[in-house]
């Protein structure tokens, strides 16, 4: 295995050329913005980045896929293919020449600030904004309101070196644009904007080398350990997975994923496909830990991507060919049935997989009796958060074995039961939790399936509203700012505390404390609409002070309002 060193610059030419190109067996590109922010800190830092693996190769038939950033066809006779350090070379050549990447199936630009006036020193800052998710898809739901006032926001931005680019940041003199300073090697219109006008201007050489050491991370060396090309596609394959999971730095789909496309070649692009049909019904779900576990668990009736290397070309290919029947059961029964319309309402996706495996083993032919039962089973599973609980692999595979076996609703239900024994909902069983429960979930489905409006539109609650105004998001009926000092952080984040409403109505109540801002509402609207979200009107509970009165009081309600939802599903 030769070593050889090659600048960051040298390895952006060589994507844009099209000599490094990326092999069917790798993951697809899935960084966040932030993630992109911390690697361009560590470079310019000058901090070790790692090393890059490359395969150079003359076969002619490698399956390949495209790259996130578009690249032109490659002109030599051998392919360099990267088998280690896609996620950061896209990045760098996204933000160095300023194009964009495609994530998810959506192109955008990564857009990063460079502050002009950062701390000389290191500052270790809890992000403050999220560009996305390292999932392949970006997870659209119900938003957070805001947890920090604005002040407190920009001290901690000016703590920072590079943030994701926000129009009010960019606005300021000394917040200038990443991708442009590599772009222009003049400094005269970033100093002209920070307000440098003059070489006797005191920042004029400390801004002048700092977008020089800038510029500089062009420069960086990169270490590349390249393999033989003596080496066939199946061998290479192999150290792919060993070296991945050696370090740890792919998850098990990522290999499997790996694995199957080495023994079904161009497969990839089947896979893809199917997974950008599902999500543009609305269901955007990860290729590997949804689509990929799938297709295991049509092959061999378990969801362990351990057996992937033993199965054969026929297995893999009958098994997803099943599993994508199945999944479109899932799907139509999710929206149809339980109405429910987006992964963003589902606790775990793997209840998916056992929905398809179930229409599977029926034929797709259910009674009105069985797709009943299913849809309460599903609600109950959904609410009880069972694939969440321990090893989520371990428990899909009990319910996998119950289909397995020809068993349906009344054995899954009995193993739920056995799992978190009551299945009626409790105020106990509320206190404490936050908007990460599954419990949240179900609680917007009863609310929703109740009539809950926002309270200044009158639109029904969805999580599919256009517009930001409109946007869904959960609300602290007690603002923070109104318990800051007296309740914790996790009191005022208590599941009780929060309701659905706009964005544009969250932001008109702000800060207010519920004993100023219900009662205009009330006089506008009536109680209506605070009772389909179980939410106490009574003034005695509306103080601060009152606030643990509050909770305990909403507590019963939701859990009456939860189980009247579940009714019959148990």
């Amino acid at each position: 295995m030769a070593k050889v060193e090659a600048t960051v610059e040298e390895l952006v030419c060589m994507i844009e050329r099209g000599e490094l190109r990326l092999p069917e067996m790798q993951r697809r590109y899935v960084w966040r913005s932030t993630r992109v922010r911390d690697l361009l800190d560590s470079l310019y830092r000058g901090y070790p980045s790692g090393a890059i693996l490359l395969w150079e190769t003359d076969e002619k038939e490698v399956p390949l896929q495209d790259m996130a950033v578009k690249q032109s066809d490659n002109p030599y006779a051998s392919t360099r293919l990267l088998l280690d350090g896609q996620q950061r070379l896209t990045s760098l050549a996204a933000v160095i020449r300023g194009k964009l990447v495609t994530v998810g199936g959506r192109k955008r630009p990564i857009e990063l600030l460079f502050n002009l006036e950062h701390p000389d020193e290191l500052s270790v800052v809890t992000e403050v904004y999220e560009g996305g998710s390292d999932d392949e898809n970006g997870d659209e739901g119900i938003e957070d309101e805001a947890d920090s006032t604005e002040d407190e926001l920009q001290e901690r931005f000016n703590r920072m070196t590079f943030v994701v680019a926000t129009k009010k940041l960019a606005r300021l003199p000394h917040w200038v644009n990443v991708s442009e300073v590599f772009k222009e090697d003049n400094d005269a219109l970033f100093l002209k904007q920070a307000g440098v006008e003059t070489l006797e201007d005191p920042n004029y050489k400390r801004y002048a080398d700092r977008l020089a050491r800038l510029r500089a991370i062009r420069k960086y060396s990169y270490r590349m350990d390249v393999l033989e090309r003596s080496l066939s596609y199946d061998e290479v394959t192999e150290i792919f997975v060993r070296v991945n999971s050696l370090g740890a730095k792919l998850r098990s789909s990522d290999l499997a994923l790996a694995q199957i496309t080495a023994k079904w070649r161009n497969s990839l692009k089947d896979f893809q496909t199917f997974q950008q049909d599902c999500n543009r019904t609305g269901f955007a779900l990860d290729l590997g830990s949804v689509h990929l576990r799938s297709l295991v668990a049509f092959a061999t009736g378990q969801s362990r991507f351990l057996t992937v290397g033993g199965l054969s070309l026929d297995a893999l290919q009958v098994g997803w060919k099943e599993s994508r029947r199945g999944m479109e059961f899932a799907l139509n029964f999710m929206r149809s049935n339980a109405k429910i319309e987006s992964p963003a309402l589902l606790a775990s996706p793997f209840i998916l997989i056992t929905v398809a495996y179930y229409g599977h083993k029926r034929d797709y032919s259910l009674s009105p009796d069985e797709s009943e039962q299913l849809r309460r089973w599903v609600l109950l599973v959904n609410a009880k958060g069972r694939y969440s609980r321990g090893s989520s692999e371990t428990i899909l595979d009990q319910d996998l074995a119950i289909l397995r076996e020809g068993k349906g609703t009344n054995e899954l239900t009995e193993r739920l039961r056995q799992q978190v024994g009551n299945l009626q909902v409790t105020p106990q069983e509320l206190e404490g939790r936050n908007q990460r429960s599954a419990l949240f979930k179900t609680m917007f489905l009863a609310f929703r399936a109740a009539g809950a409006k926002d309270w200044r539109s009158n639109l029904a609650i969805a999580i599919n509203h256009k517009g930001t105004q409109h946007k869904l998001q959960f609300h602290h009926i007690f603002p923070k700012a109104v318990l800051k000092g007296i309740y914790s952080v996790r009191e005022a984040d208590d599941i009780a505390n929060l309701c659905f409403i706009s964005g544009k109505t969250n932001q008109q109540i702000k800060d207010k404390s519920p004993q100023t801002y219900f009662p205009d509402l009330i006089k506008k609207v009536g109680t209506e609409p605070f009772m389909a979200q179980c939410i106490p009107t009574d003034t005695n509970l509306l103080d601060p002070e009152a606030y643990k009165a509050f909770l305990v009081e909403r507590r019963k309600q939701i859990a009456i309002r939860l189980n009247e939802f579940l009714q019959d599903a148990h």
